[in-house]
């Protein structure tokens, strides 16, 4: 049996404050945010996005498991809670794997033009991603050897 419409809007809300890129958001703005997203239902072996190929947006996992794939290797396995495309919100630049469903899967889309739509109505909130962006990136730069 199908969630809720409110069950529903519960679980994205809850995905998007799993999400270290939206966790500092308050409640009523990670509501807010997860009105403007999409939930999909794609079979298995159908590919969510494709290496090459310009990325749309954010997706986050509420059910079923995807496999990131470049080339013929398995780079991880993703399942519910696990989230992949977050730069996507911020350039179009091409997709550096694929991602492939293992089985039905549900997810929930945040795209670009959905993103930019939310933070014109809410400003204030793109300091807070932008800041967790910026210490995401510190995090994964190389220290300078001594």
């Amino acid at each position: 049996m199908p969630p809720s419409a409110k069950e529903e809007l519960k679980g994205i809300v809850d995905g998007f404050a799993a999400a270290p890129l939206f966790a500092g958001l308050s409640a009523r703005h990670l509501k807010r945010i997860a009105k403007f997203a999409k939930v999909r239902d794609i079979p298995p072996e159908t590919f969510v996005v494709k290496h090459g190929e310009k990325g749309i947006g954010f997706y986050l996992i509420l059910e079923g498991h995807v496999q990131v794939r470049r080339g013929a290797r398995t780079l991880a396995r993703l399942g519910p809670g696990d989230f992949f495309g977050e730069l996507a919100l911020f350039d179009d630049r091409t997709r550096s794997a694929d991602v492939i469903t293992a089985e039905p899967t549900r997810v929930v889309v945040l795209s670009r033009w959905e993103f930019w739509g939310f933070a014109q109505e809410y400003p204030a909130v793109l300091r807070t991603i932008l800041q967790e962006m910026a210490r995401r990136l510190q995090e994964s730069a190389p220290t300078p050897s001594q």
